[in-house]
């Protein structure tokens, strides 16, 4: 059955498109190959050109459709559905893009104009009648999963992240699963033969995959459809076992409070290796004397450390110092720490006294570097042992096919640690500066010569901090497209007194050398921090009234007008806080 023009520019109002569905016409039928987004190097299969004529389809989808199968793809996602009637509402919505939203610009293996996510259902299984060659049944597919929308859709349409859209307004398309092999070709009739979850349309699955994910209730409902797809299922699943899991620390933690005990804040962790990377550069890995369950974490996941991680540490000498994580979990992870030569006691401790064998306590674990999934392509810039935050990071990128490069300055050739995993990256995504040898790390350069939507990443000495901020604001560089990863921090100042005014007005003494989070914690137990270094926001207070030198990089110009990070900023005088 051809095509009509008359359903090709049929468009069905929001309204129409909740009326029941029984079976639609596959406009279109579409596959692609692999190739690079406009003015990037990462390859994509979203550019996809219109099948004529009957074509295979088999559990992996369309023959001859390629995939980036780090996302896509599978017998989960074998075939991608989307429906044209949305089309036009995404030109009225963003105006400037009209010319590309259009069938196909989703990347969409099928095109339909009625059959929607207001009308389908997860576990909903479709005959496809009309190309059924001698002999051979029709087509038999099954709605997997919902489609998750990520940074190429940002990329395709040239909107700033424009992906979240999708799935607030529900136009996010959505995946088949093969059941049955056969043909089809556009002009086909896409009939429902069996519903199994009729409360569950993509679109209300999306409400609680996307805008309401802490309904519990819902979660555990969700948890046990068997049809979906593994990644919602894993999704959902997961959800449910960190909630049982925070049930239960809830619990315990009420039965030690009513037993007049406290909340455990520290680990033992043992020192299982020790290398010196650099003449500068030691690392060292950490195991748990009694390590974590899955259980006990809240589920696997729980256990992982986001990259950009930092550790709280409490040495021997009786400071407490936090340090990046280069990577790992909650029971074993690495750490490198460069030899300052004003060291205040931290970095000599770590490099002459703690050796292979050693205990020390770890404290809060903060989570990483927060993710950036809307940006094109990522620079990170990083000095020295600044490269602690990012390494983990851009391995990550590059594993699931981001566009990413690592500018590294360092002293010399021989103040390069983790060697071995930096070549690993290749010349596509690493460009080292050895001053040395006269090469030097140009932000300005860098930053002139940035693409389309690009994140911006800086970690390093206090110059190179400062350059990048100083670059970053001159070029109009907005906020939330940079993130500053600091590991030294300037404390130091004029003495202030901070008015606690949850806590009957308790006045604290903030001396010249002290910080507003020292002062606090020998009073207080609310206070939790972790980085020490205005990174992670874990340590911000209220702010009530008074002045503020505001220093880190986890506030926005915004909330800095309601909160402090008591780590690094100093009062003007005398302030109210609450904790």
């Amino acid at each position: 059955m051809a095509t009509t023009a008359a359903q090709m520019s049929r468009v069905y109002s929001e309204d129409e498109l909740r009326a029941p569905l029984t079976s639609d016409t596959i406009l279109e039928v579409r596959v692609g190959q692999m190739k690079p987004l406009r003015g990037l190097k990462v390859e994509s299969g979203i550019d996809k050109n219109l099948v004529d004529g009957p074509i295979r389809v088999t559990k992996y989808g369309l023959e001859s459709d390629e995939h980036d199968p780090t996302f896509h793809g599978g017998v989960d996602k074998a075939i991608h559905g989307y429906c044209s009637s949305h089309y036009p509402a995404w030109a009225s919505d963003f105006p400037t893009a009209t010319e590309a939203f259009v069938p196909g610009g989703f990347g969409e293996n099928f095109v339909t104009a009625f059959m929607n996510e207001r009308n389908v259902c997860i576990g909903d299984i479709y005959s496809v009648e009309g190309s059924e060659s001698d002999g051979e049944q029709p087509v038999l597919l099954q709605i997997s999963l919902p489609r998750q929308p990520c940074f190429k859709l940002n990329h395709r349409f040239q909107l700033k992240n424009f992906a979240p859209n999708t799935f607030k307004k529900s136009r996010t398309g959505w995946y088949f699963r093969v059941l049955r092999e056969g043909h089809l070709k556009a002009g086909d009739t896409i009939r429902l033969i069996e519903r199994k979850h009729p409360e569950w349309t993509i679109e209300r699955i999306q409400e609680y995959l996307h805008r309401n994910p802490n309904d519990a209730a819902m979660n555990e409902a969700l948890a046990q459809i068997e049809e979906f797809g593994a990644e919602c299922k894993d999704n959902f699943r997961g959800r449910v076992t960190r909630q049982k899991a925070r049930e239960r620390k809830a619990a315990a933690a009420a039965a030690r409070a009513e037993a007049g005990g406290k909340e455990p804040q520290w680990r033992a962790f043992r020192v299982a290796e020790k290398k010196k990377q650099t003449p500068r550069i030691m690392s060292f890995v950490f195991e748990a004397v009694e390590p974590l369950t899955a259980e006990e974490a809240g589920g696997k996941k729980e256990l992982q450390l986001q990259p950009g991680a930092h550790a709280k540490i409490r040495l021997g000498n009786g400071l407490v110092r936090a340090y990046s994580i280069v990577d790992g979990d909650r029971n074993r992870f690495q750490l490198a720490i460069a030899l300052e030569e004003k060291s205040r006691g931290g970095s000599k401790y770590m490099h002459e006294e703690v050796n292979i064998g050693h205990v020390l306590e770890v404290g809060t674990m903060t989570v990483g570097i927060p993710a950036a999934a809307a940006a094109s392509h990522h620079i990170f810039v990083a000095g020295g042992v600044g490269i602690t935050a990012f390494l983990s990071l851009v391995e990550y990128y590059k594993s699931i096919h981001y566009s990413v490069v690592l500018h590294y300055a360092v002293r010399s050739a021989e103040e390069i640690p983790f060697r071995d995993r930096l070549d690993q990256l290749g010349s596509e995504h690493l460009v080292i500066y050895d001053t040395a040898a006269g090469q030097r790390l140009d932000v300005r350069r860098i930053i002139d010569g940035m693409q389309w939507n690009t994140q911006l990443y800086f970690c390093g000495p206090k110059r190179l901090m400062d350059e990048g901020a100083k670059q970053t604001k001159e070029r109009g560089i907005a906020e939330k497209e940079v993130h500053f990863e600091a590991f030294e921090a300037d404390i130091s100042g004029d003495p202030f007194e901070a008015v606690v005014a949850n806590k009957g007005g308790a006045i604290i003494k903030v001396g010249e050398e002290e910080t507003l989070l020292e002062c606090l914690k020998k009073q207080f137990d609310e206070v939790d921090s972790s980085c020490s270094v205005g990174n992670c926001g874990t340590c911000r207070v209220d702010l009530k009234a008074g002045r503020v030198d505001h220093r880190g990089t986890a506030l926005t110009n915004e909330e800095k007008a309601t909160s402090m990070l008591s780590c690094v900023s100093r009062g003007i005088g005398r302030i109210t806080i609450s904790i």
